[in-house]
């Protein structure tokens, strides 16, 4: 069993405290110190010890694994301070507010043994894990392109937010729900993606940084996916389609707000026309947040490199950067 330190005590520092598989939470620290005792009351552990200086955090010999769910400007700095301290981490997407500031923790991070795995929770949803597999097996045959949206409609005072600030987030919505698609989309493709062109745009709030972003993206192979993520999207929605030589997969749903998880599988027949259809539907309580834990355990326990590494965080940066700084 690993034990378990968190910091960063906000929504998801409790997503993730509530979503520990067969690790245990020993320790948290939060600047907001109500936010931690929010936190220790969820917790199955009597013990969770709450500190208010991060240095004495990071000493405590018992923590082996350090979460960081703070925000993106705190990311970067907090990853490399853990490393030192000797854990292992998981920190939560996009890893830093640009790619300079990623690069240093990946070249401090090559000068130790101990792992860090970025959270793209998405990948470990069941819909995803289901469409990786008939993948896998070349049921889609050769993927040719990939459409995704992804989008909430924000709310009332959305603009003063951290996430509208973007000397703390880095931009807007291109980097936060953004990173979710270019990483699913290299993940699918097993390929590297590269920028070819975006339209960034502040189509709606009264704030400096994007609302919309719209890319378009290719690989080596001449695989292209083309994204849209939006905070103006008045229902939210989750839409990621892949299609291939052979037939497609229709991913829609997050559960919650999203609606219900589900799959649709169109399989092409030798004499086209409609295609085989199949449906799968997962309405049960999301598991995709400690189903990524479990996997970071396996990673540390069988020595092996992180299934979401800090270079594929990277290369979803390099593209964000890239069209931040085409932004019309």
């Amino acid at each position: 069993m690993f034990n378990i330190g968190i910091i960063g005590c906000g929504l998801i520092g409790k997503k993730r405290a509530l979503s520990l598989g067969s690790g245990k939470l020993v320790a948290c620290f939060d600047i907001c110190h109500e936010n931690a005792k929010s936190l220790v009351s969820l917790s199955d552990n009597p013990k969770v010890e709450i500190f208010e200086d991060i240095d004495e955090f990071l000493d405590n010999k018992k923590i082996d694994i350090v979460i960081i769910a703070t925000l993106h400007d705190s990311l970067a700095k907090l990853t490399i301070k853990c490393l030192k301290a000797s854990k292992h981490v998981i920190v939560e997407k996009p890893a830093s507010r640009n790619y300079k500031e990623l690069k240093d923790v990946i070249n401090y991070a090559n000068s130790t043994k101990f792992k860090v795995h970025v959270g793209f929770n998405h990948r470990y949803h069941r819909a995803m894990q289901k469409a990786k597999s008939i993948i896998e097996e070349k049921k889609l045959g050769e993927l040719m392109f990939i459409r995704a949206r992804y989008g909430h409609g924000g709310r009332l005072g959305y603009e003063k937010e951290w996430r509208s600030n973007k000397d703390i987030s880095g931009g807007g919505e291109l980097i936060d729900q953004g990173p979710h698609l270019i990483d699913l989309s290299q993940w699918f493709f097993g390929e590297k993606l590269k920028y070819h062109s975006s339209i960034v745009k502040t189509a709606y709030w009264e704030m400096s940084v994007d609302d919309n972003a719209f890319l378009l993206l290719e690989t080596e192979k001449n695989k292209i996916a083309s994204l849209h993520v939006s905070c103006t999207e008045w229902k939210n929605t989750f839409s990621f389609e892949i299609y291939g030589k052979k037939g497609k997969l229709d991913i829609s749903g997050l559960g919650g707000s999203y609606g219900v998880e589900k799959l649709s599988h169109y399989n092409m027949l030798p004499e086209m026309g409609p295609p085989e259809t199949f449906i799968y539907e997962y309405p049960m309580k999301d598991n995709s947040w400690e189903y990524e834990v479990e996997e970071f355990y396996k990673e540390i326990s069988e020595n092996r490199e992180s299934t979401s590494s800090l270079l594929d965080a990277a290369n979803v940066l390099e593209i964000i950067d890239l069209a931040y700084s085409n932004k019309s």
